[in-house]
């Protein structure tokens, strides 16, 4: 019989979450879940025989009881004694080893599947769009990546075979108990339910005092968070309220201390009423053995009623888990529902059938064709765009926040694909284009800079595996980066930290830039690279960026008059339209956007340049 115990009773109920969002089981995710068993169906079959034998000759000790008593002890037969007892020795050796061979093959199963599952789960996210990853909530992500397939890993090892194991003990018992005598096993049949109503009430009871209980410690830790940190104290204080916060604080620790005394006595309670009524289901067996044994049943021996005593009590266990299977079954179900939710999620952007894959190197020549762009059918972000970008010339983008300046650059590797209209790359519309051939032609610098947690060679070689130490050094010249490397005492081997937190913002961006040369793109693109940062780093990053765009293709978002003036041509964006375009000169006296940004934005920061 199971002893009870509060971690178990806290997961032996559904929450209100878990009750009012139950999925909906059907014989589609029935048959979706069995498809990740198929692979394993060799496995399974073991597992159903391990399960079969171990509970099956797990009840065999309890049978072998009767005859020790009957055979051995009460016939005074010591030779049928130690035989018995070695038998019944080896047949529990033999139940044990066998359940170790079932929790192998339940592990394996299991660990492979979940590994099946993260790896599917992980390339799919991999495919998603920039709408998932910006919509969706990235814990939310990571949770279905690790505790939900953690959770399915559960249910394979333990859940399933746990009802099955079960279900065949609970079975073998009944039918060993009807062989023997069916006036006792009709009896233990009917005392086993009533030993679980208790069993649940209770559990119940305690269930809900914890939640309580739970609830009241969260109040607690709330009140000390928000009174107890430095900023909290320090306005309890400047208004007076230490009095009326400790107050708060008793208050809620004496609910808390309350519930827990209810708890506690609750537990003992439960206690006296599941040994009691377990206990009377023996007491039955053993008055109404004795009663057929003494007057109506000469066959029935003491062995007999023994055997009968112990396979209830190896009943006990199996009803209790058996009745608790649909909590179990819930939250699987839910699990593989919410798990099933993401690998349902289509993938907006992938290769065309007929992706093309050009077998000439990549010009960088871009085209927008009367492009328009939405997030959402009903909020359009872009319209109508439409320029034309020729190899070797560069093109700056300009105008408020909000205007749509990223947006358009993120159309060209088809992070976004356009609504209407086309963007073509080398003559090719990027919808026909390969996209791991299309994304190898395209670099970003981004104002948001990420670097892995380990070195400055790292981060390089992620452009380029292969790259020498000479391309790697040529590269961060260039970026304008290898005074600071060289200074370092472990040079290229420097380690960056998470994010690269070791190093300025100056510092990580040129060494993105680096990266992205290092790439060797066909199309550069600046987005805002130097937006947030001081005006020194800012001015390094510009020195390395000017020569770059004179030497290879290149689209500029910036607010950096001499980088806008750097490249041939100027389009203004206002709400997602090109409303101006041109060169600097003619653009400034114009008495339009460009005039008011140069005004308000790009003088101001000339200005700062001047005084440096």
């Amino acid at each position: 019989m199971p002893a009870p115990n509060g971690g178990r009773m806290r997961g032996a109920f559904l929450t209100e979450e878990e009750l009012a969002n139950r999925p909906r089981v059907t014989a589609s995710l029935l048959r979706r879940i069995s498809g990740w068993l198929t692979p394993y169906w060799k496995q399974m079959l073991l597992i159903l025989g391990c399960i079969v034998a171990s509970s099956v000759l797990g009840l065999f000790p309890s049978v072998l009881t009767g005859r020790i008593l009957d055979e051995g002890l009460i016939g005074r037969n010591l030779n049928a004694l130690i035989r018995l007892i070695l038998l019944s020795l080896s047949v529990t050796l033999g139940a044990n080893l066998i359940g170790v061979a079932e929790s192998y093959l339940n592990s394996w199963i299991a660990q492979h599947i979940s590994y099946d599952m993260r790896c599917q789960m992980y390339r799919h996210l991999q495919q998603m769009s920039q709408r998932f990853f910006t919509s969706s909530n990235q814990g939310d992500i990571i949770t279905r990546m690790t505790s939900d397939i953690s959770g399915v890993e559960r249910v394979m090892s333990s859940t399933f075979s746990s009802i099955l194991s079960n279900a065949i003990t609970l079975t073998a018992a009944v039918v060993m108990m009807y062989r023997r005598s069916w006036i006792l096993a009709t009896i233990g049949v009917v005392i086993i339910p009533l030993f679980t109503i208790p069993t649940r009430r209770a559990g119940r009871t305690r269930w809900s005092l914890t939640r309580e209980s739970q609830s009241c410690n969260d109040e607690v830790n709330g009140i000390l968070n928000e009174t107890l940190s430095v900023s909290g104290q320090l306005l309890v204080k400047l208004f007076g309220r230490e009095e009326r916060e400790f107050g708060r604080y008793s208050d809620a620790g004496k609910r808390m201390m309350n519930l827990n005394i209810r708890e506690s006595m609750a537990g003992r309670w439960f206690m006296v009423v599941l040994t009691t009524f377990a206990s009377i289901g023996p007491m039955m067996l053993y008055l109404v053995g004795g009663i057929l044994m003494m007057r109506y049943d000469a066959s029935l021996t003491v062995g007999d009623i023994s055997v009968m005593v112990a396979l209830l009590g190896r009943m006990y266990g199996p009803v209790n888990s058996l009745l608790n299977i649909q909590v179990e079954w819930v939250r699987s179900m839910a699990m593989f529902t919410r798990i099933f939710e993401y690998f349902d999620m289509p993938v907006e952007i992938q290769n065309a059938a007929d992706a093309v894959v050009p077998a000439q190197r990549a010009k960088g020549t871009v085209s927008f064709s009367d492009v328009s762009f939405a997030y959402e059918a009903d909020h359009p972000i872009l319209h109508d765009i439409s320029f034309d970008l020729q190899e070797g010339r560069s093109i700056a983008i300009v105008g408020p926040s909000g205007s749509g300046k990223s947006t358009l650059i993120n159309l060209i590797p088809r992070l976004w694909d356009v609504t209407d209209g086309s963007v073509a790359f080398d003559g090719t519309d990027v919808r026909r284009l390969d996209l791991s051939w299309l994304r190898s032609q395209i670099g970003i610098v981004s104002q948001e800079t990420y670097l892995f947690n380990g070195t400055i060679r790292d981060n390089l070689l992620y452009a380029k595996e292969d790259a020498t130490e000479a391309e790697m050094i040529d590269a961060c010249r260039r970026a304008n980066i290898l005074d600071f490397i060289e200074n370092q005492e472990l040079g290229l081997d420097t380690v960056v930290g998470n994010r690269g937190l070791k190093l300025s913002g100056g510092e990580k961006q040129r060494i993105s830039i680096a990266r992205v040369l290092l790439k060797n793109p066909a199309l550069l693109i600046f987005d805002e690279a130097t937006s947030a940062l001081d005006s020194i780093s800012e001015s390094r990053i510009q020195d390395a960026i000017d020569p770059i765009i004179k030497s290879r293709t290149s689209i500029l978002i910036a607010h950096r008059l001499s980088t806008i003036l750097a490249a041939d041509e100027i389009l203004v964006l206002k709400g997602g339209r090109i409303v101006e375009r041109g060169v600097h000169a003619d653009l400034v006296h114009a008495g339009g956007t460009y005039q008011e940004l140069y005004e308000t934005q790009f003088k101001k920061a000339l200005e700062t340049e001047a005084s440096l």
